[in-house]
């Protein structure tokens, strides 16, 4: 992410401090058990206390469970979603959550796990009541909190965002003008760590799409202004104070279950352009699909992408449903093996938690971080690990406090309903081959 960090000691002894902080200001509430994933796809299966469910305008609903994990924070469980016109909720996911956030500096002096090594999850702050405009904040017992006291916190919420445009369309008869603005269900936390204070956003959105995205914003660490090598960028009057600059490397795990199955299937499709032939107006492109049946360290390149596809389930046309994935922008970290890659799929273990610094022990010459499990297992329960990097070189701006720097990716559903699930009734016999009607 965007924020310079201090010393390892001065960072240790202000996180001790703004958590205790934060602990004696907190409410009660209590944690939730994990939800149970179902066998056919299901509305969300746990106490009300735990479960999310929003109609959006556009009438699709998304429903899902919560609870608050030691390291991970927040995770999502049981995820489903049901556009109009479909009977029963579509299971999406088992669970989705951060995999990890990994900080290393440019000056090698510090490196960062910041779930598993650095107290990400005891972070938990406090929302107000203007955060979390039009929603509900909901109350978090944070496992292992430094105040064993109060560990509870008015730390999650749940509301509703405008997005801007979902589709515009001008029809043919009378001019008319179909257009629709997107909702989104937003579901996020704030975790302090240190000066930062890290934005771990959910976005829902009535067309199906589900958008992960971490923002950094807080404080630029006033100890580190000391890196004038070129490792920095002077901050402040002059060239005093350089800001070291580092890397934020943002991983997510994703435990897919489309149509309420694990069993599901990854596929990388490749498109090549060739030059122009005679007679024609523009270059070829063809598309080749690769069935990706054993674990795979992938890497991003133009014309290629991935998605996951369900074993079970079709929409109304017949087509196996799918979704894809879409990473945002990245910048990959070179100097570690498991950051090399852009994606990781692995054969779901259960010990196989954090991208880096696993803290599970995962068998003999496992290893502790993700490229390590990618070690030739048959894919029929994948799970997928999506990172995201960014380079962080500070500038004036960033003081204070810092704007918030966004970093995630996507995932799009593909054939998973006929049509736009939020395609008006009277365009909804436009599918497939048609002839405009007089």
């Amino acid at each position: 992410m965007r924020v310079n960090r201090m010393s390892r000691a001065r960072r240790g002894a202000a996180v001790g401090l703004s958590l205790a902080a934060l602990a004696a200001g907190a409410t009660t509430g209590a944690g939730p058990a994990a939800a149970q994933p179902k066998a056919a796809p299901v509305a969300a299966d746990c106490s009300p206390a735990y479960r999310i469910e929003q109609k959006l305008a556009g009438g699709t609903t998304w429903r899902m469970c919560w609870r608050y994990d030691s390291k991970a924070g927040l995770v999502l469980e049981d995820i489903s979603y049901q556009p109009k016109g479909e009977a029963a909720p579509i299971k999406v996911l088992n669970s989705g959550r951060l995999g990890q956030i990994h900080v290393p500096y440019d000056d090698g002096s510090v490196e960062y796990d910041d779930l598993t090594g650095f107290g990400f999850a005891q972070g938990l702050m406090n929302l107000a009541s203007g955060e979390c405009p039009g929603g509900t904040i909901k109350k978090v017992k944070v496992p292992d909190a430094v105040d064993p006291a109060h560990p509870d916190v008015n730390g999650l919420c749940t509301t509703t965002r405008s997005r801007g445009h979902a589709y515009r369309m001008q029809g043919n008869s009378a001019n008319k003008v179909y257009q629709a603005q997107g909702k989104d269900l937003l579901v996020y936390t704030v975790n302090q760590v240190g000066w930062y204070e890290y934005m771990t956003e959910w976005r829902f959105q009535d067309d199906g799409t589900i958008t992960m995205n971490v923002g950094a914003t807080g404080s630029l660490s006033y100890y580190d202004y000391d890196a004038g090598d070129g490792r920095g960028w002077p901050i402040g009057k002059g060239a005093r104070s350089s800001a070291t600059s580092h890397s934020h490397n943002a991983f997510w795990r994703l435990d897919f279950a489309l149509d309420g199955s694990t069993k599901n299937k990854i596929e990388q499709y490749d498109s090549k352009v060739t030059a122009q032939a005679s007679g024609q107006q523009a270059p070829t492109a063809k598309t080749a699909r690769t069935k990706v049946t054993k674990e795979l360290a992938g890497d991003a390149k133009r014309y290629r992408w991935w998605r996951v596809v369900s074993a079970t389930g079709k929409n109304k046309d017949g087509h196996a449903r799918s979704y894809e994935m879409v990473p945002g922008p990245t910048t990959k970290y070179p100097a570690r093996s498991f950051t090399k890659h852009d994606v990781y799929f692995t054969q779901y273990n259960k010990c196989e938690k954090f991208a880096s610094n696993n803290p599970g022990n995962c068998g003999a010459g496992a290893g502790k971080s993700v490229d390590k499990w990618v070690n030739g297992q048959t894919l029929t329960h994948p799970v997928v690990w999506m990172n995201i990097g960014f380079h962080h070189i500070a500038r004036d701006e960033d003081q204070q406090p810092m704007p918030v720097h966004w970093q995630g990716f996507s995932i799009v559903p593909r054939d998973v309903t006929a049509m736009n699930p939020l395609t008006p009734d009277e365009l909804a016999w436009q599918n497939g081959k048609w002839e405009p009607r007089s």
